[in-house]
């Protein structure tokens, strides 16, 4: 598959990292143009190092480039950034599966009418899943995130199939249990989970102990 990449901070490298070692063919970008080549270094010498299937090295271009190369694009910037990003990554961006990493943070920076996912889908007409974004840069360097003999499962939610589709085979690319999380309307309550349970790391909680294992979860629609 190839990967463009909108930024290329943390998160670009962590998720990058990991699918240049699946084998994926990934393009960064990103306001800093040696910055962008850093981590595209640092992700094509991963790929080398774990003798990944096609051995391609990773990329540095433009916002547009990144755009235009993928066949699925990841928007990994600031959330403050992401609509004057988007608009620079151009026409490339309509009618391609998007994947939205970004969280709003901080006092009052969490709109609870609208999601950041929903916003990009209708600034770039493209066909945004919302991914990735309850858990920190760190946990995505984990080989693989597993906690408990539990891998960590991600939620996605997001309207289009293909979209999906590729969204969940990233997922397990990091060895990753991707769920279902309903249509990119959900995408906001995904937002709102992920504010909400940093507020509560941040604080010294174990914010994975506010909620019970499925066998206590109360009676499932598919139960008899």
């Amino acid at each position: 598959m190839r990967i463009g990449i909108l930024g290329a901070g943390g998160m670009a490298d962590a998720l990058g990292t990991q699918w240049a070692r699946a084998g994926h063919a990934l393009m960064v970008s990103g306001r800093d143009p040696g910055r962008a080549a850093a981590t595209a270094a640092t992700l094509t010498a991963a790929a080398r190092a774990a003798d990944a299937p096609h051995g391609l090295p990773a990329t540095a271009g433009t916002f547009e480039e990144a755009a235009a190369f993928g066949d699925v694009v990841v928007v990994a910037v600031l959330e403050e950034a992401a609509d004057q990003v988007v608009r620079a990554a151009g026409p490339a961006l309509r009618g391609k599966p998007l994947i939205d990493v970004t969280n709003a943070v901080g006092p009052g920076a969490y709109d609870v009418t609208r999601s950041v996912a929903e916003r990009i889908a209708a600034l770039t007409g493209g066909h945004v899943v919302k991914a990735f974004n309850l858990c920190h840069v760190d946990v995505w360097r984990m080989t693989p995130p597993v906690f408990d003999g539990r891998p960590l499962a991600v939620p996605l939610c997001g309207d289009d199939d293909h979209a999906l589709g590729l969204a969940r085979t990233l997922v397990t690319d990091l060895g990753c249990t991707p769920v279902h999380g309903g249509g990119l309307d959900r995408a906001k309550l995904l937002e709102a989970t992920a504010a909400f349970m940093i507020g509560l790391w941040i604080s010294g909680a174990d914010a994975q102990a506010v909620l019970p294992p499925l066998p206590h979860s109360g009676p499932h629609p598919d139960e008899p």
